[in-house]
C-alpha cells in the first residue's frame, strides 16, 4: 500500500510547503506598500530654481539641516524626516541646539524663487548668527522642454 501511511499504520511528515497563504500573505504586503509608498514623501512644497550646477559631497552618516522658505515666506526647519514650522528667532535656537549634539552637520537652504532676495540675507544671517560656518544653497537642474 502506497500512500502518506508506512506499514505501521502511522503518517509520515509531508516535506511540501503550502505555497497559497504565503502568496496571500505577500499579495496583502504589496497593496500595503503601494498605498503607503507615496504618503512617505514628504516636505515642503517649494519651487526651486533651476540652474546648472554642481552636486555638493555631503558625509555619508549625518542627514544635512534642510531649511526651507517657502511663497508665503515661513520657514520650515527639515531633519532626516522631521520637518516643523519655525520662526526666525525659534530657529536659531534649534539650530544652536542641532550643532550641539552633531557639530558639522551640513546645512542647506531652499528657497522658493518667488521669495524676496531680502529674506534670504536675513535668513542666512541668522544661520551665521547661530554658528553654521557653511551654508549650500539647493536648486534644481533646469528641465529641457
Amino acid at each position: 500500500m502506497q500512500g502518506p501511511f508506512n506499514r505501521s499504520g502511522k503518517s509520515k511528515p509531508m516535506g511540501e510547503i503550502n505555497v497559497v497563504p504565503f502568496i496571500d500573505v505577500m499579495l496583502v504586503l504589496l497593496v500595503i506598500f503601494m498605498i503607503t509608498t507615496p504618503l512617505l514623501t514628504q516636505g515642503v512644497d517649494v519651487d526651486l530654481p533651476q540652474v546648472t550646477s554642481e552636486p555638493i559631497e555631503t558625509q555619508e552618516d549625518s542627514d544635512p539641516i534642510i531649511i526651507s522658505v517657502d511663497r508665503e515666506g515661513n520657514y520650515f526647519i527639515t531633519l532626516g524626516e522631521d520637518t516643523s514650522v519655525v520662526s526666525l528667532d525659534q530657529m536659531s535656537e534649534r539650530i544652536m541646539a542641532i550643532l550641539q549634539r552633531r557639530p558639522g552637520t551640513p546645512v542647506m537652504v531652499r528657497g522658493d524663487r518667488n521669495v524676496p532676495y531680502g529674506q534670504i540675507v536675513l535668513l542666512m544671517s541668522t544661520l551665521q548668527r547661530s554658528g553654521v560656518a557653511n551654508v549650500g544653497l539647493l536648486s534644481e537642474p533646469p528641465q529641457d522642454g
